[in-house]
């Protein structure tokens, strides 16, 4: 796992880099929409790119699970274009739009015993609003994540903090806890969540959940601070570190049936959980990694700082 969580950290490092780049120097011909009509960028390609050549150069037999594939990129000659200069600065070979397109391709595994399953950019609407987004990197065995590693890149350290430094990365391991680190990937500190922080966290996007019903829930918890709104995985971080005590995702009213994508979860569940939190879904099940790429045997999402858990449960049963 040493080895495992090294690789996976320099690969989300350099991802953060690139991100962060594509994000300073953007164009509208930069993102495109997909047939489900999210929009997906050059940063996204390029991220998954880099952490699957990564991943696969180190770890040849390993599977990898993610988000995107490159056919939209074949069939966008100047897309692929943007997305292969990208990757070139970063790698120290030469890179060709095919190599390209079989790093991104490397990502087209199927869950099993054990993978990897990546984000590479979870929340790409904050990214487009040079807001809050994540990029999520998780290993999983028999249905247990064992490794997972976030970047934030527009994180500051501290949420609360004036002028304090953006950008971090929480990495958990299975039973080791959970770190908090720079871009530059030093160390800053073992992170914690908070039984005395009374606040929660949810979706920046209102059609990502059930507002009125989170809102209720708050009010029977008698949280009565300002929600800490923003995009991704990096609400899993927030809650890590003791400035939320809880981050609830219910499904949409308009969207009942929704079940959750493996690589918007693994990786901040892990993060809460070795930080001394409890993540289950709406009804106090487990997350299930292994039903495929949607968690088709639970609904909605519930992080906590552990204390808070089953007063959020009994609060949902009520509802």
């Amino acid at each position: 796992m040493p080895l495992k969580r090294q690789i996976a950290m320099d690969a989300v490092l350099k991802a953060m880099r690139l991100c962060e780049q594509v994000q300073a120097e953007m164009v509208s011909t930069d993102a495109i929409q997909k047939t489900d009509r999210s929009p997906v960028t050059v940063a996204d390609f390029g991220s998954q790119a880099l952490i699957c050549k990564a991943i696969g150069d180190a770890f040849p037999d390993d599977v990898i699970v993610a988000e995107e594939d490159a056919q939209a990129l074949k069939e966008n000659a100047t897309l692929l274009a943007r997305v292969t200069n990208y990757v070139d600065g970063f790698t120290k070979e030469t890179v060709s739009v095919g190599t390209v397109s079989e790093w991104i391709d490397r990502g087209s595994g199927d869950v099993g015993k054990s993978f990897w399953t990546l984000d590479p950019i979870d929340g790409t609407k904050g990214f487009l609003r040079h807001d809050q987004y994540a990029i999520a990197l998780a290993y999983i065995v028999d249905g247990v994540v064992q490794l997972g590693v976030l970047g934030c890149p527009n994180l500051t350290y501290r949420l609360d903090a004036i002028d304090a430094e953006r950008g971090c990365l929480f990495v958990a391991v299975r039973g080791e806890g959970t770190g908090l680190y720079t871009t530059a990937g030093d160390f800053l500190e073992q992170v914690y969540v908070s039984e005395e922080t009374h606040r929660f966290a949810e979706s920046f996007e209102s059609s990502h959940g059930d507002s009125d019903a989170h809102s209720k829930i708050a009010e029977a918890l008698g949280i009565t601070a300002t929600p800490v709104r923003m995009d991704s995985q990096a609400k899993y971080g927030v809650v890590s570190r003791g400035e939320a005590s809880l981050y609830i995702r219910l499904p949409n009213p308009a969207s009942p049936d929704y079940r959750e994508c493996i690589w918007d979860h693994a990786a901040g569940m892990i993060v809460v959980q070795e930080a001394g939190g409890t993540v289950t879904d709406a009804n106090g099940a487990p997350l299930n990694f292994l039903s495929g790429k949607r968690m088709h045997e639970n609904r909605g999402i519930v992080a906590t700082n552990g204390k808070l858990h089953q007063h959020v449960l009994n609060a949902l049963s009520n509802l």
